[in-house]
């Protein structure tokens, strides 16, 4: 990667990864434009439509028209309650062609192979069946079959890689999966116990690389918003974008403090 390569890291959060959206509005804002992008799960979505040219506003638009428990996406003898391949035809009318190298930036999406145990990181070839894979939310979403591999989200085994970027010259990332202080109360099912377990074991893995980058955005108040509702979109964009200009903001102060 040259000198000039600016990388974005964007991990992965359900609907909160709208925040995403509001963050590279703000980004670009402030002149910076990111030519490396690497993504999980919604962030690997986010990501791909940056990559592809797309705006902020219309990545927007994209989160919203996404609903996932609509009729007719219920997973019929596949392991998961969402059939994930019934967003194909919706992925493919913002990607038509398909493929990697059509995109105008470079993009790594990380996805988990649960017959291996291992990441698996798709930067060439088609792009949809690798957005469905990384986005396939262990449990809700039913694994995606591709070669000899049965891939899920990227955020259960690396929610935030920055790993197939780190060699740029600088680093940005956005983390939309929040870890903040529960109440007793908030425990009322078997269901909040494991997302809580799992959401601390995947934020903690995260955190540890957060040093690496030159800015992390990590709004803590997107936590009082559920994975899987689209009503809140604009609030969540909003978040993102309010947070990132107040990072730059507090960044740019300490840089003309020395």
């Amino acid at each position: 990667m040259g000198a000039t390569s600016i990388g974005l890291i964007l991990s992965g959060g359900g609907y909160r990864g709208i925040a995403h959206a509001g963050a590279i509005k703000a980004f670009e804002e402030a002149d910076i434009f990111p030519n490396h992008i690497s993504g999980s799960s919604a962030g690997a979505l986010a990501g791909a439509l940056y990559a592809a040219n797309y705006t902020p506003e219309d990545m927007l638009t994209f989160f919203k028209k996404v609903k996932i428990f609509e009729l007719g996406r219920y997973a019929r003898k596949k392991p998961g309650w969402v059939d994930t391949d019934t967003f194909r035809s919706f992925l493919l009318s913002y990607f038509p062609k398909n493929s990697f190298e059509e995109l105008h930036r470079k993009l790594f999406i990380t996805t988990t192979d649960l017959l291996s145990g291992k990441i698996k990181v798709f930067d060439s070839g088609t792009i949809v069946d690798a957005l469905l894979a990384s986005a396939s939310f262990p449990g809700v979403f039913s694994p995606v079959a591709i070669g000899d591999g049965f891939y899920a989200d990227g955020g259960i085994l690396d929610n935030f890689p920055v790993g197939p970027i780190k060699s740029c010259s600088q680093l940005y990332g956005v983390y939309v999966s929040p870890v903040t202080t529960m109440k007793i109360t908030d425990f009322k099912h078997s269901y909040d116990v494991i997302n809580r377990a799992l959401h601390l074991r995947m934020n903690a893995k995260s955190m540890e690389k957060f040093s690496g980058c030159d800015l992390v955005i990590y709004p803590k108040d997107l936590c009082a918003y559920p994975l899987f509702n689209s009503k809140y979109a604009d609030e969540l964009f909003k978040i993102g974008y309010v947070q990132t200009k107040k990072r730059l903001a507090q960044k740019s102060q300490c840089e003309n403090n020395f």
